[in-house]
Order: C-alpha cells, then structure tokens, then sequence
C-alpha cells in the first residue's frame, strides 16, 4: 500500500494535552478520515437509491407478499 502525508494545524494546548496523554496523532486522523470516507460513500449511494427508486414503478403489496411466499416456500 502506498501512502501519503496529511498535516493538518492544531492549538499548541490541545498538541501538548495529546503529548501527556500519550495520544498519537497519526492513527486518530487515519480512522477520522476513513470514518468521513464512509460516511460519504453511504450519502452518495442513499441519494444514488433514492434518484433510482423514483425510476422505478411501485410494486403492489399483494406481489410482494406473494414473492415472500414464493421464497419461503424453496
């Protein structure tokens, strides 16, 4: 895997806090960003959904109880 470097700016005080609590930066900012990545990703896939499902014609409740039926009963 290739990496690259990210700064990012913080107060003095919260930098020295993080140093007596023995709080390493690196892995912090790692999971935020995977974090914000996800969430991201899953906004992007609701709203892909979402824009889909307008295309898309209602199915009526018997068919879809008929299609539970079905799959129960394989």
């Amino acid at each position: 895997m290739k990496y690259v470097t990210v700064s990012a700016k913080i107060p003095e005080d919260l930098k020295r806090l993080m140093d007596e609590l023995g709080i390493k930066p690196g892995p912090v900012i790692r999971r935020a960003l995977e974090r914000e990545v996800r969430k991201a990703m899953l906004r992007r896939l609701e709203e892909r959904a979402r824009r889909l499902s307008a295309r898309l014609p209602p199915i009526p409740d018997e068919e879809v109880a008929e299609l539970i039926r079905e799959d129960r009963e394989m």
